[in-house]
């Protein structure tokens, strides 16, 4: 049916090679297997159960109906990679200089880190990310020999198994990544990549704009494959392309026959999805499904995919003790690249609800994402306005499963079992956001930005985005300013001073938090 048939056989046999020469733990609900649905871009408002009535997401509402819905839940930054390096080592991409990276990129996580995969691995956990990755392979001394191992990468960081598009949709290689090997490639048409000049005869959008499904910025008219332009330039590997549109089917079966292979023993799923990052292809059985052309319609395409992947656990008796947890990496963006139509079709749809910003943003939007937990065996259905970091699930599982945790490891990451498991809990008091152009700090219902003297970027025009790049400091009261529209930085100087303090405290600290 798909080109991707070709791939199951070397992960069947890898996977059960592992699954026999690990310690085989028991399933209990203080043991629950670890699902993240990770998200690409998609706002706070862009679920119907947070709000949003031009498109509907029933399966992912089910589960908030069913768990926690957070209100009040953040990434630690407010674009991709840092958000994921946070997520995977429970610190601050800043401690990294964690930035968006290029596709051919070396791995931002160090094999000697500690990491969420190496921590549930020490609790007999299998560990697979299924997805989009962004955060680099290789080892940086040499290029990435996409016609050989690419190594060092997930498996080299604490996971099993791992199927991915290597950085993300919009940058080549276009092609995917199982553990070790790139598929289907065959050695008479090698692959290489370059973000210098141009190699091969493909095609580019800048030459050829009329082969394009969708037009593209100076940034992302390079290769042309699939009918759409590319960050970057693409030589051979003519037979290991993917379909964009075909992303759906193929990650959701990875992700359903590791869960299959692995249901006698603890597990831990990233899924890591493209949607609804650019290019947005949806599949033909998603197209039409809203008003709001493509990008709605890849809103549906992610909720369909959700619920394929939970209709599964359910179906092997599974789901009341699998801890789920739907997140996703930054605040949503309209224009990013590709002329898809977004902002014509948007309506009065509001991707960020109520917040001011989005994607890039050291306003709320940037990083105010939805947050949703579902664990029947322990959490009762409530909504939470616990202020709380993805950064926080690192720690907390590892007191769920009684791993202690070294000073050093996951510095920045919070023990907040309880409010993961509780709609009444607390959360945290203090929460930095990332951006590329300075940084925020909530303090309860506060919020202060860091005054810079950075040039407002780009982004204020072409993507209108509020970018919260001021040469002056800003505080806002978001109990009674949700909208971050009332500069209190004159009248109140020195919760100013307090607040650029306790940020100083947390980006100079080595251990973890007290």
């Amino acid at each position: 049916m798909i080109k991707y048939a070709k791939i199951l056989v070397s992960a069947c046999s890898l996977l059960c090679v592992l699954s026999s020469a690990s310690a085989i733990a028991e399933q209990t609900p203080d043991k629950p297997n670890v699902v993240i649905f990770y998200v690409d871009d998609l706002g706070w408002g862009d679920l119907s159960s947070y709000g949003a009535h031009r498109v509907q997401t029933p399966h992912v509402d089910k589960l908030a109906k069913n768990g926690i819905r957070f209100t009040d839940a953040h990434s630690s930054s407010a674009t991709c990679t840092p958000s994921r390096y946070s997520l995977l080592t429970g610190e601050h991409g800043f401690r990294r200089n964690a930035q968006i990276l290029k596709g051919d990129a070396p791995l931002l996580i160090g094999t000697e880190q500690a990491t969420l995969p190496k921590m549930l691995k020490k609790a007999g956990y299998m560990n697979a990310v299924v997805g989009k990755w962004h955060l680099g392979l290789g080892d940086g001394k040499q290029a990435v020999d996409w016609n050989g191992k690419v190594k060092p990468g997930p498996l080299e960081i604490g996971f099993d198994y791992s199927f991915l598009i290597p950085a993300t949709g919009d940058r080549v290689p276009t092609v995917y990544l199982e553990n070790h090997q790139v598929v289907n490639l065959t050695p008479d048409d090698p692959l290489s990549v370059n973000y210098k000049q141009k190699i091969g005869n493909r095609p580019t959008g800048y030459e050829n704009p009329e082969l394009l499904k969708q037009g593209a910025d100076r940034q992302h008219d390079k290769s042309i494959i699939n009918g759409i332009s590319r960050i970057g330039w693409m030589k051979g590997g003519k037979s290991a392309e993917w379909r964009d549109e075909d992303f759906p089917f193929v990650t959701t079966e990875k992700a359903n026959q590791f869960i299959s292979q692995h249901q006698k023993q603890p597990f831990f799923l990233f899924f890591s999805f493209h949607d609804i990052h650019v290019p947005r292809v949806p599949h033909k059985m998603f197209q039409g499904s809203t008003e709001m052309g493509v990008r709605g319609d890849a809103i549906v395409q992610m909720d369909w995919i959700t619920g394929q992947v939970v209709n599964h656990l359910e179906s092997l008796n599974l789901l009341d003790n699998t801890l789920i947890i739907f997140t996703s990496d930054n605040g949503a963006v309209m224009f990013d690249g590709y002329h898809d139509e977004a902002f014509s079709k948007q309506g009065s749809h509001k991707q960020n609800g109520p917040f001011k910003g989005g994607k890039y943003s050291a306003y709320e939007a940037g990083t105010r994402v939805p947050f949703i937990v579902h664990y029947p065996a322990k959490v009762e259905p409530g909504i939470s306005s616990a202020l709380m970091s993805q950064m926080d699930i690192y720690a907390s599982i590892a007191v769920l499963l009684g791993q202690p945790l070294a000073k050093t490891e996951a510095i920045d990451s919070q023990d907040h079992l309880s409010a993961l498991f509780n709609a009444t809990s607390l959360g945290r008091e203090f929460l930095i956001a990332e951006t590329p152009h300075t940084r925020a700090l909530r303090y309860q219902d506060w919020k202060y930005i860091r005054p810079t003297a950075k040039k407002k970027p780009s982004l204020e025009t072409l993507k209108k985005i509020a970018s919260g790049v001021q040469k002056t400091p800003q505080l806002y009261n978001l109990s009674a300013d949700i909208s971050e529209s009332v500069n209190l930085a004159n009248e109140l100087p020195q919760k100013v001073q307090f607040l650029e303090r306790k940020m100083r405290q947390i980006e100079q600290q080595t251990e973890r938090y007290k």
